[in-house]
């Protein structure tokens, strides 16, 4: 009985995130951002450091004359810097840090590849990877052509309190 409702319940939260997601890559892996949380992709563009920020937020954009906190998702992950390439871009992201807040955030990766749709079938609950491991920003994984893609919930891709820390460098100083 238990195993049907724990079939059930995980067969909803799949229905849930069904849609559509941008993939990228980093370090040759493939990823997905729901579309809703994508605001643009801009071409890597020169980013600005603020001092004393952790190693993977390279710093701040000016897009369209608001300041955008930027993070390199390879650090962020703990994967090997990487020369930017002419692939490399940044994607702008919604992210929430409190209840009905929402900001602004860049996100630099390898590369974008396409937008894709997934029903219900094409999604996985995120496998126990063990109890030492955080998986709590992953949604699913997505089967897509032959190859997984990691389903990223954008909004704990950082920990809430990095979030708010970065929307911090946003606000202008109080002298």
């Amino acid at each position: 009985m238990s195993a049907t409702i724990e079939s059930a319940s995980t067969q909803q939260g799949v229905q849930n995130i069904a849609g559509r997601f941008l993939t990228f890559s980093l370090a040759g892996e493939f990823y997905g951002l729901a579309v809703l949380k994508v605001r643009e992709i801009i071409k890597l563009v020169p980013i600005t450091p603020v001092p004393q920020m952790p190693a993977h937020v390279n710093g701040v954009v000016n897009l369209r004359g608001k300041i955008i906190p930027v993070v390199d998702l390879r650090v962020r992950f703990g994967m090997p810097a990487a020369a930017h390439t002419d692939r490399t871009c940044i994607i702008v992201v919604q992210v929430t840090t409190a209840p009905q807040t929402t900001n602004a955030l860049g996100l630099v990766v390898d590369s974008v590849e396409e937008v894709i749709n997934l029903g219900a079938g094409d999604i996985e609950k995120t496998p126990d990877f063990g109890t030492a491991v955080d998986i709590s920003y992953l949604v699913g994984m997505g089967k897509i052509k032959g190859r997984v893609v990691a389903l990223l919930d954008i909004d704990r891709v950082l920990s809430q309190g990095a979030i708010e820390n970065l929307t911090k460098i946003q606000q202008p100083p109080n002298f």
